[in-house]
């Protein structure tokens, strides 16, 4: 069994031979071999050349051709681009071509080719549409209008263009449906929807155009704005058929516009199943209302509980308002930067419009849902307290006392409002106001008084907290004080009427006439045709001494109170006064009939 087995030498080198090589293929040490040089030395290193037999003629040829041509023969069969086996003496490379010289200069438009021709009318088109959508972004909707319709005319040219030239295959059917879109939305925001809808089913009836089904909603829209809603109804199903399941976001809305057409038809069931829907799919807070509404309408109970409670579950998508807090000195600019954005704005108001449909739905529900308003108003708030509105709860109980004093029942306003003494400031500020007011009215004036103060230290910005405080101290004839608290209170809230009807009679204690007719001048713009601004300023031009003006003032507050006695007899002493007795009589008469 050992026979073919060799055993390996001791002394065998098992690597030999590896670096062995012919040194005929070494040329790095030529010029150092003493044999090789030796053999260039002798007379075959020395041969002659080898004289090819060809004419002078032929190689002066060769040559010239050789030179002409800027390049001899490559040595391979191929030759790459721009490269050559040799070159000619003192050429260079060029890589660019820039040997050749400047390019050509390129050939010009023919403006008189009729496809030219077309694309500048195509052109002037689409300017006429961005002209008319500016326009219209403007306020200006007639020019809009207006433009609108000669980017139709010229569109129809560019088609006859085209029918001429023998191009109607390429009629740009995209610069007609933009054009046609556009003087629909045009004719539409002028109210001249006739020609809207007519201009609609132009687009909707030509099947080249894509996704006509989307339009049937803007024809829907108009049917609604005519109060023509079955019809409304029915272009907005159209609509929904043609738009695929895909297009949620689309799909909703127009479910959404559904039902806001069956609340208007009265069809409340119909409504609640839509908005039921809508609520499921992708809730939001109009919807939400809205079901609130639907519910109401119809009595049912537990509907309204129940939608009362989806409403209240509504995510918002508002980022936590920590993100303005700063965490330190340095992220101070960034907070004050980005605290009142477009994008903070747009979330307050959004923030700010759910929680009045939130109040706005409760104080509905409330006296309906349980068998007094105040059960209702305690499930309410219970509900909000477990959501995640629930500072509205505090609010939601405030308003619940404000429905006490409706039905004057003050015991319970003022149980309920002591209630938030010990609130944080801004919910005790509220109450605070509202129990001085109603001592005020019960003139228990030191309560009102204390009460006012309790306001004012909760929150020295709360107008209505101020116009109180300078109430009592009215009352106990302090006018300079109380003048002091309805201005600050003014400078607080420019809009506070009550603080400057109230300035406006304490100027008139204080004999300060002039300045109490600017007061109520100034509250006559904000309160347009109110007879009681009205009589105050006819009483002071009456102090004044100018009874032209007092009569021209009265005569206006019979235009609003034809028949108040008191006014009559007002214009009645007047015009006595005035030595038109006739008048006097006429107005005189009129009180007595």
């Amino acid at each position: 069994k050992m026979e073919n087995v060799h055993l390996a030498v001791e002394d065998e080198d098992l690597y030999s031979g590896y670096n062995d090589f012919n040194s005929t293929f070494f040329t790095e040490e030529l010029e150092n071999d003493i044999g090789f040089q030796q053999a260039l030395r002798t007379s075959q290193g020395r041969r002659p050349l080898v004289r090819l037999n060809i004419s002078f003629a032929v190689c002066d040829t060769v040559n010239k051709w050789i030179l002409s041509e800027g390049a001899a023969r490559p040595m391979t069969s191929i030759r790459a681009a721009g490269y050559t086996s040799t070159m000619m003496r003192g050429s260079t490379f060029d890589t660019l071509g820039q040997h050749r010289g400047p390019a050509p200069p390129l050939e010009g438009k023919n403006e008189d080719a009729p496809e030219e021709k077309i694309k500048i009318m195509e052109k002037k088109v689409n300017d006429l549409i961005e002209e008319s959508c500016m326009a219209y972004s403007s306020g200006t909707s007639q020019l809009a209008l207006e433009k609108a319709k000669e980017a139709r005319r010229k569109e129809q040219a560019v088609v006859r263009q085209r029918e001429q030239s023998g191009t109607a295959d390429h009629i740009n059917l995209d610069l007609t449906y933009s054009v046609l879109l556009n003087l629909a939305n045009q004719y539409e925001h002028n109210e001249m929807y006739p020609e809207a809808l007519n201009t609609y089913q132009v687009i909707v009836k030509n099947k080249m155009f894509n996704n006509p089904g989307r339009l049937k909603v803007n024809m829907g829209n108009i049917y609604f704005q005519q109060k023509n809603y079955p019809k409304a109804i029915k272009f907005y199903r159209m609509a929904l058929d043609q738009i695929s399941n895909a297009h949620k976001e689309m799909r909703i809305k127009i479910m959404q516009n559904i039902g806001v057409v069956f609340l208007r038809m009265g069809q409340y069931s119909d409504a609640i199943t839509s908005f039921e829907h809508i609520m499921r799919e992708s809730p939001n807070i109009t919807t939400g209302y809205n079901l609130v509404l639907c519910n109401y309408a119809t009595g049912d109970r537990e509907g309204m509980k129940k939608a009362f409670q989806m409403l209240i579950s509504v995510p918002l998508g508002i980022d936590d308002e920590d993100k303005y807090i700063p965490d330190d000195s340095s992220t101070n600019m960034v907070i004050d930067a980005i605290k009142n954005d477009k994008l903070y704005q747009m979330e307050r108001d959004k923030k700010a419009q759910a929680e009045k449909y939130i109040m706005t739905a409760a104080k509905l529900i409330a006296p309906a849902i349980e068998t007094s308003f105040a059960s209702g108003f305690d499930w309410c708030v219970d509900m909000v307290k477990a959501s995640q509105y629930v500072e509205l709860a505090n609010d939601l109980e405030i308003n619940k006392a404000i429905t006490y004093l409706r039905q004057k029942d003050f015991n319970q306003a003022v149980e309920t409002l002591k209630t938030f003494e010990k609130k944080d400031s801004r919910v005790k500020s509220v109450a605070a106001t509202n129990l001085s007011f109603i001592y005020f009215l019960e003139k228990d004036y030191d309560q009102a008084d204390r009460y006012a103060d309790l306001a004012m230290n909760a929150n020295r910005y709360n107008p209505a907290a101020l116009v109180n405080k300078g109430n009592t101290v009215f009352v106990k004839q302090d006018y300079e004080k109380a003048a002091e608290f309805f201005k600050e209170a003014l400078k607080n809230d420019s809009s506070c009427t009550e603080g400057l009807y109230n300035l406006g009679l304490t100027y008139k204690r204080l004999n300060r006439l002039e300045d109490a007719l600017d007061c109520f001048l100034k509250l006559n713009a904000i309160l347009r045709n109110s007879d009681q601004v009205m009589c105050q300023i006819a009483d002071l031009y009456e102090q004044l001494g100018d009874l032209q003006q007092a009569i021209e003032w009265l005569m206006q507050v019979i235009s609003v109170t034809p028949t108040d006695p008191h006014i009559l007899a007002k214009l009645g002493k007047l015009h006595n006064d005035e030595g038109e007795k006739s008048q006097a009589l006429h107005y005189y008469s009129e009180v007595e009939t």
